[in-house]
């Protein structure tokens, strides 16, 4: 998909540029010196890296996926439609607490939302040195619309000819061409001039990896010169092991300012590091510091003790943050395949918790479905390697099918995998599962490696057991919910309804929206929706006994306004601190009309036939609970046979950045859209509009009713 997604273009404009020369636009446009291509996942709820200019690839990698719903500029330009600025690193810790403590770097940050027609494709993300102006110039802002506009045709074009642009597993790093053709000769004059040198030199690409090294700089290093191009020192030379290097690589890439520190050689000898960056690499100073080299101790080696390396340090540090905002179990699994697999470069991944002496798969990713039918239930007796591991609390590392064979006799071959990390998730100082990562290739996991993933494991383990308690209180949450609304409403001649009923997209609250349908008689019925203030169980349970009072004095045979006016009496009587909005319909279909109260609730929308829908004109009295003599006056509306009354509460017209007004308005046009259609065909579309919000949080209740 990477050749389609630089080349489509459309047919009135042969000579447009591609995806990624847009990209390498917006950052020479802008001076910017490093950018990122971030596309929306088919779902919808994940921001993945395509491309990217000057970022190193272990932030690459750490950044390539991104929630939608996490609070870092990216996802929060796409979710509130809008260019995030972000001028410092103050203001990052300030907005962005999570990108700031995982980047603590100088650097400026703009993000850009690329969308056409309300459709989001995916955002653009670029970063200036420190310092920058406070603002964005004119010209930086002009680039980038620009360039997002142009971005988002090219990917509404590629989706429309039936060739989206899909990012592949990891994202394209594009290199910045110089536009200067190397001379064989300058070149060699060059390598003479640096070799003479008395202080060392050499270059790393954005991957860390030396491009280029002088022959003093390795004999300073203490390394062979043929050893150290094409690797990252801090991999070759254990000396080389502290974060301090890396982390000085790190800043120097994101801020694009000199970093320097000192370090001793296995010599002892001193040595000062410059680092100065651009958006094709790195190029390193080393210089000898003067004075006495620096004695070891008596059987002291430089790589005795063996920091935690920078990239792990922060991957913790990302995994924990992002960690904190999973809700349920689902979040957790999405969120080690988001991070974790990324990271460790794992091919699958399975996370399995235990249940009643059983060890169940609470997610999966890229594991055939019959391996994982193979192992979700088997009991902690089974001699598997997940069951050892749970049993034990002791971590597994399996190089190869021959060790994991070898060492559990009930291991089963997995198509595509050949090595294994078996992790426990201990919890509460106790086991409560396992996560496995699986890699296509023999592995040899390093003792750095096996406490990194140790660690993880060790997070991802506290997540769960507190989205585990979250799943509970959720299922009893919306047990209580179900078990509040009706499960059927009653049928009536000429009359057809149509409900609906959705929560909120975000937290744990149950929702206090209600609705009911009362048959009076034959000919009559009463229809009532309504919303509790709070989101809790308290709210759900006074919705509770305000559907009962309800429909204890509709029956009763009291008009609109008596219900309510009964109702409200009720409510201040059982809590004083709660209010509810509330809308009363009477339906005479014989006399083909509709008498209605409303108490501080959203006015219903009214279609008549050949008409379009309207939003029907009546007095909001004041919300139940306010005031125990307020009063509710009636409104009698016609309906002629072929009208419908569309009954629903906020969250069905709630979106960013839309007031109430333009919100009902809005709705009155989709229900006009597809009034011809099926009632349970017009409520599932009128909610599918609203899935279509990311975050929505309030819930939403919904009732259709049409006089056949």
């Amino acid at each position: 998909m990477h050749d389609q997604a630089t080349t489509i273009f459309g047919p009135e404009d042969d000579d447009a540029p591609g995806l990624d020369e847009l990209l390498a636009h917006a950052v020479g446009g802008t001076g910017a010196h490093m950018g990122a291509l971030y596309l929306l996942s088919p779902e919808g709820d994940t921001l993945r890296m395509e491309s990217t200019i000057g970022l190193p690839t272990p932030i690459a990698s750490q950044w390539s996926r991104l929630r939608l719903d996490g609070r870092v500029p990216g996802p929060a330009a796409v979710r509130e439609g809008r260019l995030v600025w972000v001028p410092d690193q103050e203001e990052m810790a300030r907005h962005y607490p999570d990108a700031a403590l995982t980047l603590p770097y100088p650097f400026s940050t703009a993000a850009a939302p690329i969308r056409t027609d309300e459709h989001d494709w995916g955002v653009l993300v670029l970063l200036w040195p420190a310092p920058h102006a406070p603002e964005l110039s004119r010209q930086e802002r002009d680039v980038i619309d620009l360039d997002c506009r142009r971005m988002a045709v090219l990917l509404r074009r590629a989706a429309e000819t039936g060739h989206p642009v899909v990012p592949g597993e990891r994202p394209r790093l594009l290199t910045v061409g110089r536009g200067v053709d190397a001379d064989p000769e300058e070149a060699r004059a060059a390598l003479d001039y640096v070799n003479r040198l008395p202080e060392g030199c050499c270059a790393l690409d954005m991957d860390g990896r030396v491009t280029f090294m002088t022959q003093t700089a390795a004999d300073l290093l203490g390394g062979k010169l043929s050893e150290l191009v094409g690797a990252r020192p801090w991999e070759v030379l254990p000396w080389l092991r502290d974060p301090v290097f890396e982390d000085n690589y790190r800043a120097a890439a994101l801020s694009n300012q000199v970093t320097a520190f000192t370090a001793c050689n296995p010599r002892g000898e001193r040595l000062a590091f410059e680092l100065h960056s651009d958006p094709s690499g790195i190029s390193v100073r080393i210089v000898p510091v003067p004075g006495p080299a620096r004695r070891q101790a008596p059987g002291e080696t430089a790589h005795l003790i063996r920091p935690i390396r920078a990239d792990t340090l922060y991957n913790l540090v990302h995994l924990a943050t992002t960690l904190t905002r999973a809700v349920t179990v689902q979040d957790v699994v999405d969120l080690v395949a988001e991070q974790v697999m990324v990271v460790c470069d794992a091919q699958s991944m399975a996370i399995l918790l235990a249940e009643n002496g059983r060890m169940l798969v609470v997610g999966s990713r890229n594991y055939e479905p019959e391996v994982i039918d193979h192992f979700d239930g088997l009991p902690l007796t089974a001699h598997t390697a997940s069951q050892h591991v749970m049993i034990t609390g002791e971590a597994e590392f399996f190089g190869s099918w021959q060790e994991l064979a070898g060492r559990h006799r009930d291991a089963v071959p997995q198509p595509g995998m050949a090595a294994w990390a078996v992790l426990p998730l201990i919890a509460s100082d106790r086991p409560i599962g396992t996560v496995v990562l699986a890699y296509e290739r023999p592995h040899v996991f390093t003792a750095d490696e096996r406490a990194t993933l140790t660690s993880l494991a060790g997070l991802v383990a506290q997540a769960l057991e507190r989205a585990r308690l979250y799943d509970v209180k959720h299922h009893l949450a919306e047990a209580l919910q179900a078990s509040l609304l009706p499960s059927e409403l009653p049928s009536m001649p000429r009359l057809d309804v149509a409900a609906r009923y959705l929560p909120a997209t975000r937290g744990m609250d149950i929702g206090g929206d209600f609705y009911d349908l009362i048959r009076l008689d034959e000919s009559t019925a009463a229809a009532v929706i309504g919303d509790v203030q709070g989101h809790d169980m308290t709210a759900a349970a006074l919705m509770g006994q305000v559907r009962t009072a309800i429909h204890a004095h509709a029956t009763a045979g009291a008009s609109p306004g008596e219900v309510l006016f009964h109702t409200n009496r009720l409510l201040i009587d059982l809590a004083p601190d709660l209010f509810t909005s509330c809308l009363y319909v009477n339906l005479d279909l014989e006399r083909h009309v509709a008498c209605l109260a409303s108490a501080g609730h959203l006015p219903p929308l009214l279609l008549r036939p050949g008409a379009p829908a309207e939003i029907a004109d009546l007095p909001a009295g004041l919300l139940l609970g306010l005031d125990p003599d307020a009063d509710y006056l009636t409104t009698e509306l016609a309906l002629p046979p072929g009208s419908m009354l569309a009954l629903y509460t906020d969250g069905l017209i709630e979106a960013p950045g839309i007031d109430i007004g333009e919100g009902m308005e809005a709705l009155g046009r989709r229900l006009t859209r597809c009034s011809g259609r099926p009632l349970a065909m017009v409520a599932q579309t009128l909610i599918d509009h609203a899935l279509d919000v990311q975050q929505r949080t309030d819930d939403i209740a919904l009732l259709l009713l049409k006089h056949l």
